[in-house]
C-alpha cells in the first residue's frame, strides 16, 4: 500500500503546475481589474496588462521546461516539443487570458459607462456604475 501512496503522490507532484493548480493563475486576470477601474485609474490599466502577459509568459516557460526535461530521445526532437509547448501554451493563455476576456470587460464598461451617461443618475452613480459592470461580470467572463 506503501508505494502505491507514494505513486499517486509523485504523481500528483509531477502533474501539479503551480500556474494553473494554485492561486497564482489569478494573475492572468490582473487585466480585467485594470479594464473595470480604466476610467477612474487610467494609470492601472498597462501595469495590470504586464502582469497579465507576465503571467502568460511565465506559463509558457513553465510549460516548455516540464516538457524539456521529461521527454526523453534526442535532444532536437526534445528541443522541438519544448519549443511547441512553450508556444501553444503562450498563445492560447495570451488570448484565453488576457486578450479575449480584457477586450470584453472592456466593452462592458464602455457600453454602461455610454449608457449611464445619457441619463439623470448622479455623478457617483456615473463614476462608479461602469466600474462595478465591470467587476461583477468579470466571474460571468473568467470561471475560476
Amino acid at each position: 500500500i506503501h508505494n502505491i501512496v507514494m505513486t499517486e503522490i509523485e504523481a500528483d507532484r509531477k502533474n501539479y503546475n503551480i500556474f494553473r493548480d494554485s492561486p497564482l493563475r489569478f494573475m492572468g486576470y490582473a487585466n480585467e481589474v485594470g479594464e473595470s477601474f480604466r476610467y477612474q485609474f487610467p494609470r492601472l490599466v498597462m501595469p495590470s496588462y504586464v502582469v497579465a502577459f507576465g503571467y502568460c509568459g511565465m506559463d509558457a516557460i513553465g510549460a516548455g521546461l516540464r516538457i524539456w526535461y521529461d521527454e526523453n530521445g534526442d535532444t532536437s526532437t526534445r528541443n522541438n516539443r519544448a519549443a511547441l509547448a512553450a508556444t501553444d501554451t503562450l498563445i492560447w493563455q495570451s488570448l484565453a487570458s488576457v486578450m479575449i476576456p480584457g477586450a470584453t470587460i472592456n466593452l462592458i464598461v464602455r457600453t454602461t459607462q455610454n449608457m449611464i451617461s445619457q441619463t439623470s443618475a448622479t455623478s457617483a452613480v456615473k463614476k462608479w456604475l461602469p466600474t462595478a459592470a465591470g467587476l461583477l461580470s468579470i466571474p460571468l467572463i473568467v470561471n475560476p
